[in-house]
């Protein structure tokens, strides 16, 4: 069985991406890793190359900037990176510069992935998500935040990456999947206060056609972000990926938050209650149909 990653890269230096500790955190369950650079304008090329691994096979790529409607150019350069996978490869798996695997999924990976490699109704394998938010002991309970998506997927070019590359549809089609029991530690929300209001800033233009609403101007004014803009939060109360422990050591901020209260309406509110109770999420997206 092989598996390739692959994953896109722009100005990781300047967004303050964790994109070394998302690259290392799959290179033990991959085989080759294709790391699609972005034209920055920083200095991401040389972070990339730091990383010691004969597995990376680094491209180039210039972003389509007429692509900046719903993030379409993020799914575009997804594709392409998708494309650069070896032939021979069964699966491929897909991480975004601020997700991060934990070592001890490493090995029911590898498992789930060789359990169906030879089943060709399975398209890919759905993993679980933890979103960190304002620092590292804070992760984001609410339904707005998904709890779900597809980061493996079978080697077939007819599969495309959906939207703002959130996920992954085979001709327009949700793709038939597997669970596998392991989390991706999603960590796009964990930033300086400043580096975070940097961040929405330099990247707006990519959803150009909601950037004027007033929630996003909102979000938009002023040099720093306002952690305090949540619904939910829980204590993290687990331990983080081992390429992580540095980034974390380094942390140069507070985010002491209130989390006593949560932010719902009514009806909200009774729909995170029977989640909570019974593991259910009612009503909830899915872009995926799960084979049973």
């Amino acid at each position: 069985m092989k598996i390739s990653g692959f994953t896109i890269v722009k100005n990781a230096v300047k967004n303050d991406y964790p994109a070394v500790e998302s690259i290392r955190s799959i290179l033990p369950v991959v085989d080759e890793m294709i790391v699609l650079l972005g034209d920055s304008d920083d200095e991401t090329e040389s972070l990339i190359r730091s990383i010691a691994s004969d597995k990376i096979k680094i491209h180039h790529s210039v972003w389509d900037k007429s692509l900046v409607k719903g993030g379409e150019v993020l799914a575009r350069e997804t594709d392409k990176a998708f494309d650069l996978v070896s032939a021979d490869s069964d699966w491929c798996f897909y991480i975004q510069a601020d997700e991060v695997i934990h070592e001890k999924d490493h090995a029911v990976i590898r498992k789930t992935a060789e359990q169906y490699k030879d089943d060709p109704r399975v398209e890919g394998l759905l993993f679980n998500y933890l979103h960190f938010f304002g620092n590292y002991d804070y992760v984001a309970d609410s339904r707005k935040w998904y709890h779900k998506e597809v980061r493996i997927i079978r080697n077939d070019k007819t599969i495309r990456a959906y939207r703002d590359a959130q996920g992954f549809r085979r001709e327009n089609k949700k793709l038939l999947v597997k669970p596998v029991d392991a989390t991706v530690y999603h960590y796009g929300w964990v930033k300086n206060p400043r580096k975070m209001k940097e961040k929405l800033k330099n990247l707006a233009g990519l959803w150009s056609d909601s950037i004027d609403t007033p929630a996003n101007q909102k979000r938009l004014a002023g040099e720093v972000f306002d952690f305090n803009q949540f619904d939910s939060l829980r204590h993290f109360m687990d331990e983080h990926p081992a390429v992580m422990k540095l980034r974390i050591a380094e942390k140069n901020w507070t985010a002491d938050l209130d989390i006593s209260k949560k932010k719902f309406s009514a009806k909200e509110k009774l729909l995170y209650w029977i989640e909570k109770k019974t593991g259910k999420r009612l009503f909830d997206f899915k872009n995926y149909r799960l084979l049973h």
